[in-house]
Protein backbone atom coordinates (compact mmCIF):
# COMPACT_ATOMS: atom_id res chain seq x y z
CA UNK A 1 0.00 0.00 0.00
CA UNK A 2 1.14 3.13 -1.22
CA UNK A 3 1.75 5.89 1.76
CA UNK A 4 -0.17 8.77 2.35
CA UNK A 5 2.31 11.56 0.69
CA UNK A 6 2.53 9.33 -1.99
CA UNK A 7 -0.83 8.98 -2.90
CA UNK A 8 -1.54 12.83 -2.07
CA UNK A 9 1.62 13.74 -4.95
CA UNK A 10 0.26 11.32 -7.58
CA UNK A 11 -3.42 12.85 -7.09
CA UNK A 12 -1.95 16.47 -7.47
CA UNK A 13 0.10 15.23 -10.28
CA UNK A 14 -3.06 13.92 -12.42
CA UNK A 15 -4.90 16.97 -11.76
CA UNK A 16 -3.21 19.52 -14.49
CA UNK A 17 -3.96 16.76 -17.18
CA UNK A 18 -7.82 15.95 -15.85
CA UNK A 19 -7.96 20.40 -16.06
CA UNK A 20 -6.08 20.41 -19.52
CA UNK A 21 -8.81 17.72 -20.94
CA UNK A 22 -12.16 19.54 -19.15
CA UNK A 23 -10.79 22.46 -21.24
CA UNK A 24 -10.62 21.01 -24.32
CA UNK A 25 -13.88 19.61 -24.17
CA UNK A 26 -15.37 22.82 -23.13
CA UNK A 27 -13.82 24.49 -26.25
CA UNK A 28 -14.79 21.36 -28.66
CA UNK A 29 -18.51 21.41 -28.03
CA UNK A 30 -19.63 24.27 -29.68
CA UNK A 31 -17.86 23.46 -32.32
CA UNK A 32 -18.53 19.59 -32.84
CA UNK A 33 -22.32 20.62 -32.59
CA UNK A 34 -21.66 23.64 -35.63
CA UNK A 35 -20.40 20.58 -37.74
CA UNK A 36 -23.27 19.28 -38.04
CA UNK A 37 -24.74 20.48 -41.38
CA UNK A 38 -28.36 19.82 -42.72
CA UNK A 39 -27.25 20.47 -46.16
CA UNK A 40 -23.96 21.41 -48.02
CA UNK A 41 -24.07 24.56 -50.23
CA UNK A 42 -22.54 23.57 -53.73
CA UNK A 43 -21.90 23.67 -57.69
CA UNK A 44 -23.39 21.19 -60.18
CA UNK A 45 -19.20 21.24 -61.00
CA UNK A 46 -18.10 19.92 -57.51
CA UNK A 47 -21.42 17.43 -57.55
CA UNK A 48 -19.79 15.94 -60.93
CA UNK A 49 -15.94 16.40 -59.45
CA UNK A 50 -16.87 14.86 -56.08
CA UNK A 51 -19.90 12.56 -56.50
CA UNK A 52 -18.89 9.98 -53.35
CA UNK A 53 -18.55 12.68 -51.57
CA UNK A 54 -22.28 14.22 -52.32
CA UNK A 55 -24.18 10.61 -52.84
CA UNK A 56 -27.23 10.93 -50.60
CA UNK A 57 -26.15 14.18 -49.05
CA UNK A 58 -28.44 17.39 -48.69
CA UNK A 59 -27.70 19.98 -51.49
CA UNK A 60 -28.41 23.14 -52.50
CA UNK A 61 -27.03 24.06 -55.74
CA UNK A 62 -27.95 26.70 -58.61
CA UNK A 63 -28.87 27.40 -62.10
CA UNK A 64 -31.75 27.05 -64.79
CA UNK A 65 -33.44 24.25 -65.93
CA UNK A 66 -33.46 22.82 -69.62
CA UNK A 67 -36.08 20.10 -71.08
CA UNK A 68 -35.60 18.46 -74.23
CA UNK A 69 -39.34 16.19 -73.11
CA UNK A 70 -37.49 13.15 -71.77
CA UNK A 71 -35.18 14.31 -69.37
CA UNK A 72 -34.82 17.81 -67.02
CA UNK A 73 -31.51 18.84 -67.04
CA UNK A 74 -30.06 22.30 -64.73
CA UNK A 75 -26.57 24.00 -66.25
CA UNK A 76 -24.93 26.19 -64.66
CA UNK A 77 -21.36 27.13 -65.75
CA UNK A 78 -21.17 24.62 -68.63
CA UNK A 79 -22.16 22.18 -66.15
CA UNK A 80 -25.46 20.00 -65.95
CA UNK A 81 -27.07 17.58 -64.02
CA UNK A 82 -30.00 15.68 -63.99
CA UNK A 83 -33.15 16.37 -61.94
CA UNK A 84 -36.32 14.37 -60.82
CA UNK A 85 -38.45 16.70 -59.29
CA UNK A 86 -40.60 14.97 -55.91
CA UNK A 87 -44.21 15.13 -56.40
CA UNK A 88 -46.07 18.17 -56.06
CA UNK A 89 -42.38 20.29 -57.03
CA UNK A 90 -42.28 21.98 -60.07
CA UNK A 91 -39.55 23.70 -62.27
CA UNK A 92 -39.45 27.44 -63.04
CA UNK A 93 -37.33 29.52 -65.81
CA UNK A 94 -35.15 31.63 -65.22
CA UNK A 95 -32.35 31.14 -62.66
CA UNK A 96 -33.16 28.71 -59.87
CA UNK A 97 -31.97 27.40 -56.11
CA UNK A 98 -32.87 23.47 -56.08
CA UNK A 99 -32.44 21.47 -52.98
CA UNK A 100 -32.48 17.95 -52.72
CA UNK A 101 -30.62 14.82 -52.65
CA UNK A 102 -27.79 13.95 -54.75
CA UNK A 103 -27.64 10.30 -55.67
CA UNK A 104 -25.24 8.64 -57.50
CA UNK A 105 -27.26 5.33 -59.12
CA UNK A 106 -23.98 3.46 -59.46
CA UNK A 107 -23.59 3.84 -55.58
CA UNK A 108 -26.83 2.14 -55.10
CA UNK A 109 -27.78 -1.55 -55.19
CA UNK A 110 -29.17 -2.93 -58.91
CA UNK A 111 -33.27 -2.35 -58.68
CA UNK A 112 -33.15 0.31 -55.82
CA UNK A 113 -36.30 2.29 -55.77
CA UNK A 114 -34.43 5.46 -55.32
CA UNK A 115 -32.47 4.93 -59.06
CA UNK A 116 -36.40 4.61 -60.25
CA UNK A 117 -36.96 8.50 -60.23
CA UNK A 118 -34.62 8.99 -63.18
CA UNK A 119 -34.45 5.71 -64.94
CA UNK A 120 -35.59 6.67 -68.31
CA UNK A 121 -32.93 6.38 -70.77
CA UNK A 122 -30.87 3.66 -68.13
CA UNK A 123 -29.61 0.44 -70.13
CA UNK A 124 -31.91 -2.21 -68.53
CA UNK A 125 -28.91 -4.78 -69.01
CA UNK A 126 -26.54 -2.71 -67.31
CA UNK A 127 -26.42 -1.27 -64.04
CA UNK A 128 -24.24 2.80 -64.54
CA UNK A 129 -21.10 2.34 -62.58
CA UNK A 130 -19.88 4.76 -59.14
CA UNK A 131 -19.88 8.13 -60.75
CA UNK A 132 -21.42 7.43 -64.09
CA UNK A 133 -25.38 8.09 -63.34
CA UNK A 134 -25.59 11.10 -61.32
CA UNK A 135 -28.74 13.09 -60.29
CA UNK A 136 -30.81 15.23 -57.69
CA UNK A 137 -33.77 14.34 -56.55
CA UNK A 138 -35.34 17.80 -56.04
CA UNK A 139 -37.78 18.36 -52.73
CA UNK A 140 -37.99 22.38 -53.46
CA UNK A 141 -37.39 24.60 -56.55
CA UNK A 142 -37.21 28.53 -55.99
CA UNK A 143 -36.62 31.75 -57.91
CA UNK A 144 -32.85 32.29 -57.08
CA UNK A 145 -32.30 35.96 -55.31
CA UNK A 146 -29.69 38.03 -56.81
CA UNK A 147 -26.32 37.73 -54.29
CA UNK A 148 -26.38 41.11 -52.81
CA UNK A 149 -22.83 41.85 -51.17
CA UNK A 150 -20.37 39.10 -50.98
CA UNK A 151 -19.95 36.35 -48.46
CA UNK A 152 -19.18 32.93 -48.07
CA UNK A 153 -22.75 31.65 -49.25
CA UNK A 154 -22.64 33.84 -52.51
CA UNK A 155 -19.08 32.10 -53.38
CA UNK A 156 -20.34 28.95 -52.21
CA UNK A 157 -23.37 28.55 -54.53
CA UNK A 158 -22.23 30.82 -57.74
CA UNK A 159 -18.13 31.07 -57.50
CA UNK A 160 -18.16 31.79 -61.47
CA UNK A 161 -19.51 35.25 -60.40
CA UNK A 162 -16.70 36.37 -58.59
CA UNK A 163 -13.90 33.97 -60.20
CA UNK A 164 -11.00 36.66 -60.59
CA UNK A 165 -12.14 39.08 -58.59
CA UNK A 166 -11.32 40.71 -55.15
CA UNK A 167 -13.67 40.60 -52.64
CA UNK A 168 -13.81 40.45 -48.40
CA UNK A 169 -16.17 38.17 -46.78
CA UNK A 170 -16.47 37.01 -42.72
CA UNK A 171 -16.12 33.28 -42.00
CA UNK A 172 -15.45 30.86 -38.79
CA UNK A 173 -12.64 29.41 -39.02
CA UNK A 174 -12.92 25.30 -39.61
CA UNK A 175 -8.79 24.20 -39.75
CA UNK A 176 -7.89 22.13 -42.16
CA UNK A 177 -11.46 20.79 -43.56
CA UNK A 178 -11.62 19.35 -39.88
CA UNK A 179 -15.49 18.92 -39.78
CA UNK A 180 -15.50 17.59 -43.34
CA UNK A 181 -17.47 20.68 -44.96
CA UNK A 182 -15.43 20.23 -48.41
CA UNK A 183 -14.91 17.26 -50.79
CA UNK A 184 -11.22 17.71 -51.57
CA UNK A 185 -8.70 19.98 -50.48
CA UNK A 186 -6.49 22.76 -53.00
CA UNK A 187 -3.11 21.22 -52.03
CA UNK A 188 -1.49 24.73 -52.21
CA UNK A 189 0.50 24.82 -48.76
CA UNK A 190 0.12 23.13 -44.85
CA UNK A 191 -1.53 26.32 -43.89
CA UNK A 192 -4.22 25.81 -46.19
CA UNK A 193 -7.83 26.08 -44.35
CA UNK A 194 -11.49 26.36 -44.44
CA UNK A 195 -14.19 29.11 -43.79
CA UNK A 196 -17.51 28.49 -43.28
CA UNK A 197 -20.32 31.09 -43.18
CA UNK A 198 -24.28 31.03 -41.86
CA UNK A 199 -24.48 28.79 -45.07
CA UNK A 200 -21.79 27.49 -46.94
CA UNK A 201 -17.90 27.04 -46.91
CA UNK A 202 -15.03 27.73 -48.68
CA UNK A 203 -10.74 27.33 -48.44
CA UNK A 204 -8.63 29.80 -48.27
CA UNK A 205 -5.05 29.68 -49.37
CA UNK A 206 -1.84 32.02 -49.55
CA UNK A 207 -1.98 33.35 -46.25
CA UNK A 208 -1.21 31.25 -42.61
CA UNK A 209 -4.07 31.90 -40.67
CA UNK A 210 -2.13 34.04 -37.94
CA UNK A 211 -2.09 37.96 -37.72
CA UNK A 212 -3.22 40.39 -34.76
CA UNK A 213 -4.49 39.02 -31.95
CA UNK A 214 -4.71 35.38 -33.43
CA UNK A 215 -2.70 32.32 -34.51
CA UNK A 216 -4.62 29.73 -35.23
CA UNK A 217 -3.74 26.00 -36.17
CA UNK A 218 -5.13 24.36 -39.02
CA UNK A 219 -4.99 21.06 -37.19
CA UNK A 220 -7.04 22.00 -33.87
CA UNK A 221 -10.57 21.94 -33.16
CA UNK A 222 -10.18 24.10 -30.51
CA UNK A 223 -9.26 27.14 -32.49
CA UNK A 224 -12.83 26.36 -34.85
CA UNK A 225 -14.70 29.43 -32.14
CA UNK A 226 -12.56 32.46 -34.02
CA UNK A 227 -14.00 34.24 -36.79
CA UNK A 228 -11.68 35.58 -39.74
CA UNK A 229 -12.15 38.93 -42.39
CA UNK A 230 -10.30 37.35 -45.38
CA UNK A 231 -9.58 39.28 -48.10
CA UNK A 232 -7.99 38.59 -51.54
CA UNK A 233 -9.06 37.00 -55.02
CA UNK A 234 -11.79 33.89 -55.88
CA UNK A 235 -10.32 31.34 -57.55
CA UNK A 236 -12.70 28.46 -58.86
CA UNK A 237 -10.80 24.98 -59.97
CA UNK A 238 -11.96 21.05 -60.06
CA UNK A 239 -14.99 21.99 -58.28
CA UNK A 240 -13.60 23.70 -55.38
CA UNK A 241 -13.86 28.01 -54.26
CA UNK A 242 -10.85 29.18 -52.68
CA UNK A 243 -10.12 32.64 -51.74
CA UNK A 244 -5.91 33.29 -52.68
CA UNK A 245 -5.44 35.47 -49.29
CA UNK A 246 -3.78 39.08 -49.45
CA UNK A 247 -5.39 39.70 -45.91
CA UNK A 248 -6.69 38.00 -42.52
CA UNK A 249 -8.23 40.04 -39.86
CA UNK A 250 -9.66 39.02 -36.65
CA UNK A 251 -13.57 39.07 -36.36
CA UNK A 252 -16.57 38.48 -34.59
CA UNK A 253 -19.18 36.38 -35.51
CA UNK A 254 -22.27 37.87 -37.03
CA UNK A 255 -25.59 37.53 -35.13
CA UNK A 256 -26.84 33.98 -35.72
CA UNK A 257 -29.96 34.09 -38.34
CA UNK A 258 -32.69 31.23 -38.20
CA UNK A 259 -31.98 28.98 -41.37
CA UNK A 260 -35.25 28.18 -43.50
CA UNK A 261 -36.41 24.76 -42.27
CA UNK A 262 -34.76 21.84 -44.60
CA UNK A 263 -36.51 18.93 -45.67
CA UNK A 264 -34.97 15.98 -44.51
CA UNK A 265 -33.50 13.49 -47.09
CA UNK A 266 -35.84 10.58 -48.31
CA UNK A 267 -35.05 7.32 -46.51
CA UNK A 268 -33.96 4.47 -47.81
CA UNK A 269 -37.27 2.89 -48.48
CA UNK A 270 -37.28 -1.06 -47.06
CA UNK A 271 -36.57 -3.79 -49.81
CA UNK A 272 -39.62 -5.42 -51.41
CA UNK A 273 -40.58 -8.65 -49.35
CA UNK A 274 -40.04 -12.24 -51.72
CA UNK A 275 -41.35 -15.69 -51.32
CA UNK A 276 -38.45 -17.70 -49.85
CA UNK A 277 -40.23 -21.21 -49.95
CA UNK A 278 -43.93 -22.59 -51.23
CA UNK A 279 -45.57 -26.38 -50.86
CA UNK A 280 -46.30 -27.41 -53.67
CA UNK A 281 -42.90 -26.10 -55.18
CA UNK A 282 -42.64 -24.62 -58.17
CA UNK A 283 -42.98 -26.89 -61.31
CA UNK A 284 -44.09 -29.95 -59.08
CA UNK A 285 -46.26 -32.90 -60.49
CA UNK A 286 -48.90 -35.17 -59.10
CA UNK A 287 -50.28 -32.70 -56.57
CA UNK A 288 -53.24 -34.06 -54.39
CA UNK A 289 -56.72 -32.53 -55.72
CA UNK A 290 -57.19 -31.79 -51.52
CA UNK A 291 -53.39 -30.23 -51.29
CA UNK A 292 -53.58 -26.75 -50.07
CA UNK A 293 -50.51 -23.64 -51.49
CA UNK A 294 -48.32 -22.63 -48.24
CA UNK A 295 -46.17 -19.41 -49.39
CA UNK A 296 -43.58 -18.11 -46.90
CA UNK A 297 -41.89 -15.01 -46.97
CA UNK A 298 -38.83 -12.90 -46.39
CA UNK A 299 -40.14 -10.64 -44.00
CA UNK A 300 -43.82 -10.48 -41.78
CA UNK A 301 -46.18 -9.14 -43.79
CA UNK A 302 -48.91 -6.65 -42.51
CA UNK A 303 -52.15 -8.69 -42.50
CA UNK A 304 -54.75 -6.12 -43.70
CA UNK A 305 -53.00 -6.46 -47.37
CA UNK A 306 -53.64 -10.21 -47.28
CA UNK A 307 -57.28 -10.03 -48.40
CA UNK A 308 -56.98 -10.08 -52.48
CA UNK A 309 -53.43 -10.40 -52.69
CA UNK A 310 -53.35 -13.78 -53.96
CA UNK A 311 -54.75 -15.48 -57.08
CA UNK A 312 -55.73 -18.86 -58.48
CA UNK A 313 -56.35 -19.66 -61.63
CA UNK A 314 -55.90 -23.07 -64.04
CA UNK A 315 -53.51 -22.71 -66.60
CA UNK A 316 -54.03 -22.40 -69.91
CA UNK A 317 -58.04 -22.59 -70.13
CA UNK A 318 -59.29 -19.53 -69.47
CA UNK A 319 -63.33 -20.51 -69.11
CA UNK A 320 -62.25 -22.86 -66.41
CA UNK A 321 -63.14 -21.82 -62.77
CA UNK A 322 -60.96 -22.85 -59.87
CA UNK A 323 -62.71 -23.09 -56.63
CA UNK A 324 -62.27 -20.61 -54.05
CA UNK A 325 -60.29 -20.26 -51.02
CA UNK A 326 -59.33 -18.92 -47.93
CA UNK A 327 -56.10 -17.60 -46.60
CA UNK A 328 -54.99 -18.12 -43.12
CA UNK A 329 -51.51 -16.18 -41.90
CA UNK A 330 -48.91 -17.80 -39.76
CA UNK A 331 -47.13 -14.85 -38.40
CA UNK A 332 -44.18 -16.85 -36.89
CA UNK A 333 -43.54 -18.21 -40.01
CA UNK A 334 -44.20 -15.10 -42.17
CA UNK A 335 -46.11 -17.89 -44.02
CA UNK A 336 -49.81 -17.91 -45.81
CA UNK A 337 -52.02 -20.67 -46.61
CA UNK A 338 -54.19 -21.38 -49.31
CA UNK A 339 -56.87 -23.74 -48.71
CA UNK A 340 -58.89 -24.71 -51.62
CA UNK A 341 -63.03 -24.73 -50.62
CA UNK A 342 -63.25 -27.82 -52.97
CA UNK A 343 -61.15 -30.54 -54.58
CA UNK A 344 -58.95 -29.36 -57.66
CA UNK A 345 -59.55 -30.97 -60.72
CA UNK A 346 -57.24 -34.05 -61.36
CA UNK A 347 -55.28 -33.26 -64.07
CA UNK A 348 -54.90 -29.95 -64.33
CA UNK A 349 -52.21 -27.38 -63.97
CA UNK A 350 -52.74 -24.70 -61.88
CA UNK A 351 -51.15 -21.42 -61.78
CA UNK A 352 -50.63 -19.22 -58.14
CA UNK A 353 -49.62 -15.67 -57.96
CA UNK A 354 -48.58 -12.93 -55.66
CA UNK A 355 -49.95 -9.91 -56.31
CA UNK A 356 -47.92 -6.38 -55.47
CA UNK A 357 -50.91 -5.27 -53.00
CA UNK A 358 -49.28 -7.61 -50.67
CA UNK A 359 -47.15 -5.57 -48.06
CA UNK A 360 -44.71 -6.22 -45.81
CA UNK A 361 -44.75 -5.15 -42.36
CA UNK A 362 -43.17 -1.93 -42.95
CA UNK A 363 -44.90 -1.07 -45.85
CA UNK A 364 -42.77 -2.50 -48.59
CA UNK A 365 -45.01 -4.36 -51.45
CA UNK A 366 -44.19 -7.46 -52.07
CA UNK A 367 -42.41 -8.55 -55.77
CA UNK A 368 -44.82 -10.07 -57.79
CA UNK A 369 -44.34 -13.79 -57.84
CA UNK A 370 -46.20 -16.76 -59.91
CA UNK A 371 -46.04 -20.49 -58.79
CA UNK A 372 -47.01 -23.04 -60.90
CA UNK A 373 -47.98 -27.49 -60.20
CA UNK A 374 -49.91 -29.64 -62.29
CA UNK A 375 -52.40 -32.04 -60.05
CA UNK A 376 -52.40 -35.50 -60.26
CA UNK A 377 -55.66 -37.72 -60.96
Amino acid sequence: MLPESRRYNDEVSRRPSLLVFAVVVALTAPAVVAQTATRRLTTIHALRQFPAFYHLQNVVIRGEFTDDGQRLMLGADEQQIRVALDEGVRSMTGSVEVRGQMIDVGKLEPGDPRASAAADGREAERWPRPGEELFVRATAVTTADPSSGSSVRALALEPWRYEGQKLTVVGNFRGRNLFGDLPGAPGKSRYDFVIRGAEGAVWVTGLRPRGRGFDLDVDRRVDSDRWLEVSGTIVHERGLVRIEAAQLIAAKAPAAVDAPAETAAPAAPPPPIEVVFSSPTPDETDVAVGSAVRIQFSRGLDPKSIAGAFRATYFGSEGAAIPPFDTAYDAANRAVTLRFKAPLEPFRTVRVEVLETLKAFDGAPAKPWTLVFSVGG
